[in-house]
């Protein structure tokens, strides 16, 4: 059947780590492998030994200098953790701390691992803190500094106990992006805010600002710190990078340096665009001082002559949010980014290649199988522009290859795979259909002539006498001349493209149906042609399920059925607790399902009553699908890690912990494949029924 890679594999997984309990193993990632990266850590005693932080809290770690991935932990077990420093202890590469913070929330903290990252703790003094910088001093290991939203903290004890340093309720020290600490002395700390640079002598018992020779009102992103030399210092902002041969003392009056005479605390480094300004990591090559990197918003610069010229290494569409320099082989290049992932480079940064085997940090919104070919399958992805779109396997989920020419970097909601050869994405802007590897709009718009719903409301009609009576009186009344004839403009162009969002695609036959923000759409044609279905009157159409001559959609709240194929459509009330609809499907009985916020619910007589399955009580449904071949519909919830199958006509329960919180989940073979939240597709190790009593 064309599954022997996947069974060989999951074969394996199971004798490496089954339990001795006879439990089934979690589901493990199949990828398609990329996505947001955010920072990295290194082993002082390995320098192969790598971490990874990422933008939905997980820890990753490589063994091979960051050739591969492997999930670590996923910290505070939330998806919306922002992990953007990880500190290994220079003396025991066990212990492990985290400073983080949640994505349009003013809140983290700061976790730490005493056992490689088996097992985490939140640090109770930090605990709440969004952390945004942090870093240890290189003359007293056991010396970090944090800088978060309130201020600059610091810990002598390794990271055990916190205390702030900058002023409680400063005006100024605060939103602290930055922060490096002298190589030479811990007490001399430099902290960069959302507005401007500070600096402290004495451990933060005085504070100074540093903004002589900096733009005003400067976001400071990254500051660095020679360790050979420490009087010299770069810093990054959003004006561009600046450098300072001073240790950001002022040499001269800063009323001379204001007026662009004597020496400022620093001096503008020119070489960068002013459209990558936007500069979030520095680094220095630890083997050559004059070495600097500079990850910016649109591709990573390089000088070799410490800042007086610089060359870009990669494309301008790479943001670059973390550098690493390998201190034993300065050839060896990674980087952080969105979206793509990590990028490696083994010559010094004049070629990179992705390096996310193992690491996949993607957003699936949509699945499809080919009906041809079982083991091909193609998932689509959002929020990934260039680097996302459409992927495709062709053994069951093991390998992916992104196959996106042509569609511009869209968000792909839905995906569909004919009998007949064709392959269908719906995006955020329209339907794109693959001739040739290359996929091309096929978002033309037939307009035909309207038709009335074919169960319209009834609305009072109006008598021809009273509208005569009513405008003699009004004719009367004014005793003004008739206005003169206005010549009626001419109606608007109908739309010849489908520019909508197409939330979801069913083939019935040799029709397809499309649910889309403009409503229900009708291709006779395998998706070249839409038309509008006029006879549906539900403006923006989401969810779709077909079985025979059946076709369910939904809205957000609202439910219609038609048992024509289109042509006609009856209002299927809504389960009387249910507050929005998040997903529906039919089963082979004819029985209608619809999930959301309150659960998942069945009909067998077309939504005049509901009924709920016992021992399958769930909130936030967000998948259901009806697997033909085992008779059994396939729920998913976002707030559970467990999948559940109710087989027909019986009933009956089962489920799977699979260690994730899924979208979706589908039929490949004779196991199971899952989307998640954040991490891509999951696949099922082993089959394990077990019916709920």
């Amino acid at each position: 059947m064309g599954f022997r890679l996947v069974r060989t594999l999951l074969v394996g997984w199971m004798c490496l780590g089954a339990f001795a309990s006879g439990k089934a193993l979690p589901w493990f990632a199949l990828g398609p492998f990329g996505g947001d990266a955010r920072s990295f850590a290194m082993d002082a005693q390995d320098s192969r030994h790598l971490f990874l932080g990422t933008a939905n809290g997980w820890v990753y770690e490589s063994h091979n200098g960051g050739s591969s991935w492997m999930r670590l932990a996923q910290i505070g077990k939330r998806d919306d953790l922002v992990i953007d420093h990880i500190l290994v202890d220079p003396t025991n590469a066990r212990r492990l701390i985290v400073g983080a913070f949640y994505i349009d929330r003013p809140e983290g903290g700061l976790y730490i691992s005493e056992d490689g990252g088996k097992s985490w703790y939140d640090q109770a003094e930090m605990r709440g803190q969004s952390i945004r910088s942090m870093a240890r001093s290189l003359s007293n290991p056991k010396e970090i500094v944090a800088g978060t939203l309130q201020g600059v903290f610091r810990s002598d004890d390794n990271g055990v106990h916190w205390r702030q340093i900058s002023p409680m309720a400063s005006t100024e020290i605060h939103e602290v992006e930055s922060i490096a600490i002298d190589p030479r002395d811990g007490n001399i700390i430099y902290a960069g805010t959302w507005h401007l640079p500070w600096k402290t002598r004495d451990g933060g018992g005085s504070w100074e600002n540093i903004k002589e020779g900096i733009i005003d009102d400067s976001d400071v992103f990254s500051i660095i710190v020679d360790p050979r030399d420490p009087r010299v210092v770069y810093a990054s902002a959003c004006s561009g990078i600046y450098k300072s041969i001073s240790a950001a003392e002022l040499t001269s009056n800063a009323e001379q340096c204001k007026l662009g005479g004597g020496e400022c605390r620093f001096r503008k480094v020119q070489g960068i665009p002013s459209t990558a300004r936007r500069t979030r990591k520095l680094m220095q090559d630890p083997m050559d001082p004059n070495t600097v990197y500079a990850g910016t918003t649109q591709g990573l610069y390089r000088t070799r002559d410490a800042g007086a010229q610089w060359s870009r290494l990669t494309g301008g569409d790479v943001i670059v949010n973390d550098v690493f320099v390998d201190p034993r082989n300065s050839d060896h290049v990674l980087l952080a980014t969105d979206r793509g992932g990590v990028l490696r480079s083994d010559d010094g940064g004049a070629s990179f290649q992705p390096s996310n085997e193992g690491f996949s940090a993607r957003q699936v919104s949509a699945y499809a199988q080919d009906p041809r070919s079982p083991a091909t399958l193609y998932v689509g992805v959002v929020n990934d522009k260039e680097t996302g779109g459409v992927f495709t396997s062709h053994d069951g989920g093991v390998v992916w290859q992104q196959e996106s020419a042509g569609l511009g970097g869209r968000d792909v909601f839905s995906l569909l795979a004919t009998g007949d050869g064709n392959v269908l994405a719906g995006t955020g802007h329209g339907i794109f259909r693959v001739e040739d590897g290359i996929w091309e709009d096929s978002s033309k718009l037939e307009v035909v002539a309207d038709v009335a719903p074919l169960k319209p409301v009834a609305k009072k009609p109006v008598s021809k006498t009273s509208a005569r009576t009513s405008t003699k009186k009004s004719n009367a009344s004014t005793k003004k001349p008739a206005p003169k004839p206005v010549v009626a403009a001419a109606p608007p162009a109908a739309p010849t493209r489908l520019d909508a969002v197409v939330y979801s695609m069913v083939p019935q036959g040799s029709v397809i149906f499309a649910g889309t923000s403009n409503g229900l759409m009708r291709s006779m044609d395998g998706g070249r042609t839409w038309v509008a279905v006029k006879s549906l009157a539900m403006p923006e159409t989401r969810f779709l399920a077909v079985q025979k001559q059946m076709v369910f959609v939904g809205g957000l709240r609202r439910l219609m059925l038609s048992p024509d194929e289109g042509e006609s459509w009856d209002v299927v009330p809504l389960p009387k607790d249910l507050t929005q609809i998040a997903a529906v499907t039919i089963d082979d009985l004819g029985n209608l399902w619809v999930g959301g916020r309150e659960g998942v619910y069945y009909s067998t007589d077309y939504g005049e009553n509901w009924k709920q399955l016992r021992n399958m009580f769930l909130t936030e449904v967000d998948g259901l699908f009806f697997d033909a071949t085992a008779h059994r519909v396939l729920v998913t919830s976002s707030n559970t890690t467990f999948a559940f199958a109710a087989t027909t006509p019986s009933y009956t329960i089962s489920y799977w912990d699979t260690g994730w919180r899924l979208r979706f989940a589908r039929p490949v073979g004779d196991h199971l494949i899952g989307a998640t939240l954040f991490d891509g597709m999951v696949v099922q190790p082993r089959m394990v029924d077990s019916p709920v009593k």
